[in-house]
């Protein structure tokens, strides 16, 4: 059995643990849960944080589980939120465990010994037996409410004047209660999660002491910022999803390869599993040659095979080299039709009818469009050809009279290369 306790603390994971938590650790193998509300059909990268630490217990040679809220989904946990989340049914939030029950199956290994393999539990299944009254009585009677009051997250919510639903209100109690049961039927002594959920966590501790006469543990990780101060995980276009349907594996990749030299040495060590000796190595490698970014390029193959498989890495991997050149048609044709947009992102595009396209004679005809968005006239364009500076296609074109008999990528696009780096998107529809 590893540490757990020194290789968060190596990893920059660590933010705040009870006392004894250490000692409690080193008496053999313990459970530990950490919970994900299913208020959307795909996990994103700011639940990864949780995910490695359950990755990391895992590996420590303890039990992890994992808990998905069908039941807190349905109310949203207010912890440092300005405002009430939407409700969502119980149609909705459970289509939502589905999809997150095969996106953790990728990290943690559900398989194997009984005393170390992850176990999926869903809260929905022992909070929907209770009825309002007894969950009140059995419940609510040994927590005051001048507890509840003074956690941080709900005196913020006070203070800001938005004020906090009873339904919100609530919650730290529902979720103390899962602590208590799984610490009642699963021997789960341990509840993990982000910093922000300190309060909710300890309130468990409290219900296990009071309900149960037990003690129970809890450890949390602090909440990832980037370098400037900035919200991690987000983009222009919001959130970055573990759900290739939602953010493609190239423009996951590319978000991780795109992070500062400073938030590259500390992300590859809190979302990647490398021992101290790799990163610390690929630290120095950093610092003798900058410029070849070989943290940020260890950091997105690392977490992009974890989450999308090597297959998805390398066509990651082609796609951005489309970009510079070091690509052919082969790769370029390989690539879906989101991928290839979002790679030429930006790029203009010239709309051309189908039946004009299959008019055009000649690849010269092609280029000088009516509003000169890639050359003004098509002397400009055989001049260019003959200079060896055009591709269609990742292909070079030697001779400006060619018969136009190229190959639509997707059915309806054709990449024009001017130069080195103008590109041109031409969509025949």
């Amino acid at each position: 059995m590893s540490n757990f306790i020194e290789e968060l603390k190596w990893r920059g994971m660590l933010q705040d643990m009870t006392p004894e938590i250490e000692e409690h650790l080193k008496k053999g193998r313990s459970s530990a849960y950490l919970g994900f509300d299913p208020t959307a059909d795909s996990l994103h990268i700011g639940h990864l944080v949780g995910v490695m630490t359950l990755v990391h217990f895992q590996r420590a040679g303890h039990k992890p589980y994992a808990l998905l809220g069908g039941a807190t989904g349905m109310i949203g946990d207010p912890s440092f939120k300005s405002a009430e989340r939407n409700l969502l049914d119980k149609a909705v939030l459970d289509q939502n465990v589905i999809a997150i029950k095969d996106q953790l199956k990728k990290f943690l290994d559900f398989g194997g010994d009984q005393e170390t393999r992850a176990e999926l539990v869903n809260n929905y299944d022992w909070m929907s037996k209770f009825t309002f009254i007894d969950f009140i009585r059995d419940v609510g009677k040994h927590i005051t409410v001048n507890y509840m009051m003074a956690k941080d997250s709900v005196k913020r919510r006070l203070e800001e004047g938005e004020g906090l639903s009873f339904t919100e209100f609530t919650y730290q109690l529902i979720q103390g209660y899962d602590f208590y049961y799984l610490w009642k039927f699963h021997n789960c002594s341990i509840q993990l999660g982000g910093s922000d959920q300190w309060g909710n966590i300890v309130t468990g501790t409290e219900l296990i002491r009071k309900m149960g006469g037990g003690t129970a543990y809890a450890l949390t990780v602090p909440l990832i910022t980037k370098a400037d101060g900035t919200k991690f995980g987000k983009t222009e276009g919001g959130n970055v999803w573990l759900d290739p349907e939602k953010t493609s594996p190239y423009a996951f990749y590319q978000f991780w390869l795109n992070v500062s030299d400073e938030d590259a040495g500390r992300y590859i060590r809190i979302f990647t599993t490398l021992d101290r000796e790799t990163i610390e190595s690929l630290e120095s490698e950093h610092l003798q040659a900058p410029h070849l970014r070989h943290l940020q390029k260890t950091l997105a193959q690392e977490v992009t095979t974890m989450v999308h498989g090597a297959e998805e890495y390398e066509t990651a991997l082609k796609a951005s080299s489309i970009l510079f050149g070091k690509s052919s048609v082969e790769d370029l044709a390989r690539l879906d039709e989101r991928t290839f947009l979002q790679v030429f992102e930006g790029v203009p595009q010239i709309q051309l009818e189908k039946e004009q396209y299959l008019q055009t004679e000649k690849v010269v005809d092609l280029l000088a469009d009516p509003e000169a968005v890639i050359f003004s006239s098509k002397g400009e364009a055989r001049k260019m050809i003959q200079g060896g500076g055009l591709s269609i296609n990742k292909t070079k074109i030697s001779d400006p009279n060619a018969p136009l008999d190229l190959e639509l990528l997707q059915d309806k696009y054709l990449l024009v290369q001017k130069g080195k780096k103008q590109y041109f998107i031409i969509k025949v529809s």
